[in-house]
């Protein structure tokens, strides 16, 4: 943008010298890139900024300057030689796109005598860099480099019907425009139109058919705000750009086109004319300024150092904003209509720091303040169950959640599956309902190359129809088969049973302080009937574990051995409330153990046994265990051998003989009573260098 000193000392009050305008323009950001002087006028070409139309032109320009130096704006009359006449008599205008064009202001001149330019409206054209053309056209570059509004004159006697209408082009409408060349024109082009035909593509160029000439009498003003997307796309469309253009892409300023046409009639008014009595003004939508709230707090944030609520409110009046105290230290801001760039309280913080000067900012970092996340309490369980998976033996993988129609149905989950619209491939048309399905095409994959021992597990989501809706619920596999580690040469291998994936499920349960749980038989369409165990918290069901079909085998290719598995309902798990973490602190008094064998009943359970003992409630039992179980010669085939291990401490004081006795005879009673069970012949035995 190439402005004038001579121009802008016109707005400004006190004189103000070159080389502080200059240094003013540098401070705010508005970088002078070149000066040049010319016919004792010194013209700088100043880098404006994208988004400030409003600097686009002198008045915008020596707004800035008098902010920045503390100076005041001139006011300037802009008096007129009316005939008798009302405009809306001599011109009808029409706005058929109102948004398109929310705004069209005009008015005629008459008696116009066009010609050469006076020396002084020729001295700011050129300083522009513009040649003079004639009176009227350097009155229209005057306005629009004067205040970054563009105007247009018509010659009125070439309007037919002297009617303006602003609309949408028609098809296969054509305009000559003023630089040479014929455009065809396309529907979505604003164009001025009169009764006959397009005068102007609207916002961008005129039309020649409509140019001021020498024998031009009548000049019909234009002063008017375009759609900026609107004006970007003809412009585009039409492959050109103009000082106009240029302008109202940015964004023109609303309020302003009335006074940009008294300007431009006034100047004319001084080549013998005389203008028509009052504006036309089509603004059916008449726009509120916008408000925002500032805050001192907020721009002491942002800029890091204590700007005075003074510099803030003067700053921001010099430049034309309204400013009314809310309360103390809180500000509603009116934004002047000429700041298009305005949309929130950061920006008002910016034109403060602009004029505050970045150079008094200090270069450090602001004290940044960190939010805590929010917990996320299944990310934290499931961050500690791999690692306990880990230390039993298990790898994870992650699997496809597709499944193929045909497995899926060997897997008989009773789930209801979930059909994609659009699958992959045919074997992939449903989301999988189990776990289980992907596990076996890893365990299958691996034994094909060979891999002998594969003990794996995956944490993912399970599909399935319900009521109608989609649901996707959280779940945990396992997966285990043959020996617990590869073969060692020399090492006899220890194959992996139904007991290695249990141990697993209950120090998963235990580590998550999901206690009790409990086991009990119950069937399940995934395992082998009578090879199946519930696994439950607080009585409510969350998983199965046991050996898994043959069937289901078969039907993932998998040779006829020994999978045991299992499902856990992670979704349902979690959202229970797990035991509460208790501290204890470490014994400083010794255990007493004891290991006792009993014949116990075959239709008693481990559960049965373990619930008994626990409600004998004995402060000095501190936990218990089986450590054997045995059945064969000599025990009763009805019956089987149990060997338990019972640690006893005090946490005050070392315990006595007689008192360990009591607890264990009160344990063998409540056992008698409840289940029949029977201490076997010769009484206490030392079990702890058997394997279990």
């Amino acid at each position: 943008m190439k402005i004038s000193v001579a121009w802008i000392k016109e707005y400004l009050e006190p004189d103000i010298s070159a080389p502080e305008i200059i240094d003013a323009l540098n401070r705010i950001g508005l970088m002078v890139e070149n000066r040049e002087e010319r016919d004792g006028d010194i013209v700088l070409d100043v880098e404006t900024y994208a988004n400030r139309p409003d600097t686009l032109g002198h008045l915008g320009m020596a707004r800035e300057i008098a902010a920045a130096l503390g100076a005041r704006l001139k006011a300037k009359d802009w008096p007129l030689l009316e005939v008798p006449v009302d405009t809306a008599e001599v011109v009808d205008v029409q706005v058929q796109d109102e948004a398109l064009c929310p705004r069209y202001c005009g008015l005629v001149v008459k008696g116009i005598k066009v010609g050469p330019s006076p020396l002084w409206l020729r001295q700011k054209i050129e300083a522009v860099g513009l040649n003079p053309v004639n009176n009227v056209v350097d009155v229209t570059n005057f306005v629009l480099f004067a205040t970054s509004q563009p105007i247009h004159a018509f010659d009125l006697e070439k309007i037919a019907g002297r009617r303006i209408i602003v609309r949408r082009a028609r098809k296969r409408e054509r305009l000559l425009c003023l630089d040479g060349t014929e455009r065809e024109l396309q529907p979505e082009m604003l164009v001025i139109a009169d009764e006959a035909k397009p005068v102007a593509l609207a916002g961008v160029i005129g039309g020649q058919e409509s140019a001021v000439t020498d024998e031009t009498k009548d000049v019909f003003i234009e002063s008017a705000c375009f759609d900026p997307v609107s004006v970007r796309a003809t412009r585009k469309a039409a492959g050109l750009q103009t000082d106009a253009s240029y302008r109202f892409e940015r964004g023109a300023d609303i309020s302003f086109p009335p006074q940009a046409a008294l300007m431009a009639a006034s100047c004319l008014v001084q080549f013998g004319g005389k203008a028509t009595r009052g504006i036309i003004d089509v603004y059916p939508a008449p726009r509120k300024k916008k408000e925002m709230v500032l805050r001192h707090r907020r721009v002491i944030d942002l800029l890091g150092v204590d700007v005075s609520e003074k510099f803030i409110i003067q700053t921001l009046q010099d430049l034309e904003f309204e400013v009314d105290i809310q309360q103390p230290g809180v500000w509603r801001v009116k934004v002047p209509t000429f700041r298009v760039d305005i949309d929130r309280e950061a920006d008002l913080i910016e034109e403060i720091a602009r004029f505050f000067g970045y150079e008094n900012i200090p270069s450090v970092l602001a004290p940044l303040k960190v939010v805590e996340p929010i917990a996320d309490k299944k990310r934290e369980k499931l961050a500690r169950l791999r690692p306990i998976l880990f230390h039993h033996g298990f790898n994870e993988v992650i699997n496809f959640s597709f499944s193929d129609p045909d497995r899926e149905k060997h897997l008989e989950t009773g789930l209801e599956p979930v059909e994609l619209r659009n699958p992959i491939s045919s074997k992939a048309s449903l989301l999988r309902t189990s776990l289980l399905g992907g596990l076996l095409d890893t365990l299958a994959w691996n034994r094909n190359r060979g891999l002998e021992a594969v003990h794996i597990f995956e944490v993912g989501n399970i599909y399935y129809r319900r009521d109608q809706e989609d649901v996707e619920s959280l779940a945990l596999g396992l997966l285990s088969m043959d020996p617990q580690a590869e073969p060692v040469w020399g090492v006899a291998k220890e194959k992996a049973c139904f007991f290695y994936i249990k141990a697993a499920c209950e120090a998963l349960l235990t580590n998550l302080r999901y206690e009790p749980f409990s086991f009990s038989h119950e069937d399940h369409p995934l395992f082998e009937p009578g090879n199946c165990l519930s696994l439950a918290y607080k009585e409510e069901r969350v998983g199965f574990l046991g050996l898994v079909r043959r069937t289901i085998l078969k039907a993932f290719d998998v040779k006829e051995e020994d999978v045991y598995a299992a499902e856990l309902d992670l979704e349902r798990l979690f959202s229970k409330q797990p035991k509460a973490f208790a501290f204890t602190p470490v014994a400083k008094f010794p255990a007493v153990i004891r290991d006792i064998s009993l014949l116990v009943p075959g239709d008693v359970s481990f559960q049965d046994l373990k619930r008994t003992i626990e409600k004998a409630s004995l402060s000095i039992l501190e936990e218990f265990k089986l450590v054997d179980r045995y059945k064969g010669e000599p025990i009763p085939r009805d019956k089987s051998s149990l060997s338990f291990r019972f640690v006893f401490r005090h946490s005050q004081r070392t315990l006595l003989a007689e008192e360990v006795d009591k607890a264990v005879k009160q344990i063998l009673n409540q056992l008698r009573r409840t289940h029949q069970v029977q201490l076997r012949e010769g009484g206490k035995i030392d079990n702890r260098t058997r394997k279990n």
